[in-house]
């Protein structure tokens, strides 16, 4: 049994007199102890809103309905009232918000924002919860630790901002870590160093690491597995290398053709997805990346095309994929099965 199992997960969105909207839409993967899966695709498809789900962040009571399941551990996620899951919060699942200087408290120090988890979740109190937070800052590599406790966030560098919320995040130890687009607005080194930093916590620690991104670069060296996420539907699910040398969907070919590469001649231009995010076509009508595929098929629209599963054990969602993989059955929502055991990425 993987550790999280998320099957047909959506999030609704209604406002009185405004239009509804589905941010996600049957979104289905797995996650086992000590993998790294990645939910990649570009801003608005649903990535961060999962997360939140999943978390249990969103606001229910404002129009907001979510379905499906997201079972931990055999426990689903979506059905714990509040306190269970402040239970579960922090100390099973932990989450790396993407903009560290608005998720700290800009009026409390730092030493107070990480100390409240190991009071809260680990009875820890005093000095020993100081100790440890000030243990927890030295690992994920913030210098002077115990001066650090003291400041502000408006103090540290947005690197340090960021790992002091990993500190926050690991500091019970979770088995479940969701990391949502930690490197953003970080120069290159720190961003390396933080992706080295995640390696390493899931490394020694077994943790289960969800990766949000929409950087391909990021989860080349990060992912095992890697779900494409398109208009709040997962597109195509792969192992990180077959993914890379073979993408399926042409969304997916999109997304690796705009990535810049060091070995690319002097002067050669991106090849940039056409249209933009905003042109999609409802899902109940065909596929939502029909209006910007350019091999789109009249079988494009009419119907949406099923999650097809593949000899190889990935799965894809389109009618015209890129190449032709022998097809072993369809799906309309289910994770693919996952490739042999112990077989590396």
């Amino acid at each position: 049994m993987a550790l999280l199992d998320v099957d047909g997960l959506s999030v609704t969105f209604s406002r009185r007199g405004q239009r509804t909207v589905r941010a996600v839409d049957g979104v289905s993967f797995n996650v086992d102890a000590g993998e790294v899966v990645g939910l990649v695709g570009e801003s608005g498809c649903g990535k961060s809103v999962t997360s939140l789900a999943i978390m249990g962040l969103l606001p229910r009571q404002r129009g907001v309905q979510v379905g499906g399941r997201a079972d931990f551990d055999g426990t689903d996620l979506l059905k714990l009232d509040a306190k269970s899951m402040r239970d579960v919060r922090g100390r099973d699942v932990a989450m790396i918000f993407q903009d560290p200087l608005s998720s700290l408290n800009p009026v409390v120090p730092i030493g107070i924002q990480v100390t409240e988890v190991l009071v809260r979740h680990r009875g820890m109190k005093g000095e020993a919860a100081r100790r440890e937070a000030a243990d927890l800052l030295d690992r994920v590599g913030i210098p002077d630790p115990n001066r650090r406790l003291k400041e502000y966030p408006h103090q540290l560098s947005g690197g340090m901002r960021q790992r002091a919320l990993i500190a926050m995040a690991v500091a019970c130890r979770p088995r479940l870590l969701i990391a949502d687009e930690p490197t953003t607005a970080l120069d290159v080194t720190i961003q390396a160093q933080i992706l080295e930093l995640l390696k390493e916590l899931v490394h020694e620690s077994g943790t289960a690491l969800i990766m949000i991104t929409h950087d391909l670069g990021v989860v080349a060296g990060l992912c095992d597995t890697i779900n494409v996420l398109y208009a709040g539907r997962v597109v195509e699910t792969a192992r990180r290398r077959p993914l890379f040398a073979e993408p399926h969907h042409p969304y997916t070919v999109g997304l690796l053709g705009s990535i810049p590469r060091l070995d690319a001649g002097r002067g050669e231009r991106l090849t940039p997805i056409p249209g933009s995010v905003r042109d999609v076509l409802p899902w109940p009508d065909g596929c939502a990346f029909a209006p910007r595929c350019e091999r789109r098929l009249d079988a494009c629209v009419g119907e949406p095309p099923a999650l097809t599963l593949t000899h190889d054990g990935r799965a894809h969602r389109c009618v015209n994929p890129v190449s032709a993989p022998a097809k072993v059955g369809a799906s309309g929502g289910v994770p693919a099965p996952r490739a042999e055991e112990g077989k590396k990425p």
